[in-house]
């Protein structure tokens, strides 16, 4: 299996600049919402991680499918 660095990190950095984008935008709003997210009890945590893995897996496959 060859890996392509480039694009992996490219992906990553995509990554964290995705993710920062609440902070930058709604600064005020973040604790309030982070401290409900530590209220939630465990498996609703797991199932919005793997939701938000689904979703991230049917963009890239999307994405892969029709710029091919």
């Amino acid at each position: 299996m060859h890996i392509d660095w480039d694009t992996l990190l490219c992906a990553v950095g995509l990554a964290f600049v995705i993710e920062s984008i609440p902070y930058v935008l709604f600064a005020e709003r973040m604790r309030p919402v982070l401290r409900s997210l530590s209220d939630q009890p465990p498996a609703m945590l797991r199932g919005m991680g793997i939701a938000a893995m689904c979703v991230g897996v049917l963009v890239v496959w999307l994405a892969r499918r029709m710029l091919a």
